[in-house]
């Protein structure tokens, strides 16, 4: 049911498919978790089919090796009118010895599209609960005002390069 479901986790294992020449899962892969992590979860938020907006902030702060357990949070941390963001986080666990580290993190905007047309469509509303759900959303919101200059910013050099040269 829309408007209930706020959080989605993966957990698998990292096989040797996974990696690259050097042993460690590829950046590619991870990112490619996150992305269906985050869908899930909004998905399972708005009730209707979303796509990727952005994505940012990425780190990739430490290696996932073959064998670790990763799990893939995705949370909603933020909703607009048709968008959602979410922090999504890549954990592996060193089975071996219990260790878990943060392997990768971002901030991830989807948009909920309508069946019909395939435009974007309104999603529920979330308001966090308490304090730690609070500093997300302002980091969330932090993180859009960056992106949007960084739209300008684009867009003002992709302005400059078509400028007849004289």
């Amino acid at each position: 049911m829309p408007g209930t479901q706020h959080e989605v986790s993966f957990r698998f294992l990292a096989q040797p498919t996974d990696v690259n020449f050097g042993g460690k899962v590829h950046g590619g892969m991870a990112m490619k978790w996150i992305d269906q992590a985050g869908y899930a979860c909004a998905v399972a938020w708005s009730g209707a089919y979303c796509v990727t907006a952005s994505v940012g902030g990425i780190q990739f702060v430490a290696p996932i090796r073959i064998g670790d357990l990763v799990t893939v949070r995705a949370r909603l941390i933020h909703t607009g009118t048709t968008s959602m963001h979410l922090a999504v986080e890549v954990l592996a666990r060193d089975l071996r010895r219990g260790e878990e580290r943060l392997a990768t993190s971002c901030v991830m905007v989807f948009v909920a599209l309508d069946d019909a047309d395939g435009g974007p469509t309104p999603v529920p509303h979330w308001e966090p609960r308490d304090d730690a759900e609070r500093r997300l959303q302002r980091y969330a919101k932090g993180m859009q005002a960056l992106s949007h200059k960084m739209e300008e910013l684009v867009d003002a050099h992709a302005a400059e390069r078509c400028e007849p040269s004289g």
